[in-house]
């Protein structure tokens, strides 16, 4: 995908956005950056700059917090995204979610494909929907393929909650948000969630706000 008219290179803009330093601005829900899909990685940056941009999506994923960010969420439509999630959830989430540490990685031109047909819906937030959550039914296995920063190829399976993560975050590469998969009548503010929705599971939620699950 070429950069949109009028828009600096993508060098120049990633080393604008980090001359401010610390964690970066994200862009939210409306801005056209998470809509039009990202260029595929390819050199853009030189190994030093691309080095620097994936450790401030790393900073500015834990500042949020959250457990993944991708490169269009900071402005930068470019096929990178970034996931991490210490896990930190009572036993009761962790199992019925499945649930499980997931150590700090960087996905470069990922693309994901279901294993099997088992799907599952939980509860569903993303840092450019700020103050929302909403059921999203996702595939429970799914094998991703890749890169990592250093161009070495990624060819991995994926379960359950690191699943979904890989989901969300390679969704935003192509310009879908969860909103966009997400049974829209369950969908809640963190006030609501706080006070009704905190069960593992959104058996629920289903009943009360006549949603299906899958």
């Amino acid at each position: 995908m070429a950069t949109p008219p009028n828009h600096p290179p993508l060098a120049e803009q990633v080393e604008a956005l980090l001359a401010a330093g610390g964690p970066l601005p994200i862009v939210a829900a409306g801005d056209p950056v998470l809509r039009r899909g990202t260029e595929r990685f390819d050199g853009q940056l030189d190994s030093a700059l691309l080095a620097r941009f994936v450790e401030a999506l790393h900073v500015t994923m834990r500042a949020a917090p959250g457990v993944g960010l991708a490169a269009p969420q900071v402005g930068v439509p470019l096929r990178i995204a970034v996931i991490e999630d210490p896990a930190e959830v009572p036993d009761e989430v962790r199992q019925a979610r499945g649930r499980v540490p997931q150590p700090f990685r960087v996905l470069v031109n990922p693309s994901y494909e279901p294993v099997g047909s088992r799907r599952a819906a939980f509860f569903e937030g993303c840092l450019s929907v700020p103050g929302w959550a909403a059921v999203v039914a996702r595939h429970s296995e799914v094998r991703l393929t890749g890169e990592d920063e250093h161009g070495r190829a990624l060819d991995e399976v994926f379960r359950d909650w690191p699943a979904r993560i890989v989901q969300h975050e390679t969704d935003h590469l192509d310009g879908t948000l969860y909103l966009d998969r997400a049974e829209l009548r369950s969908l809640s503010s963190n006030e609501v969630m706080a006070q009704r929705w905190t069960q593992p599971v959104p058996d629920e939620a289903a009943r009360a706000l006549g949603f299906p699950l899958p």
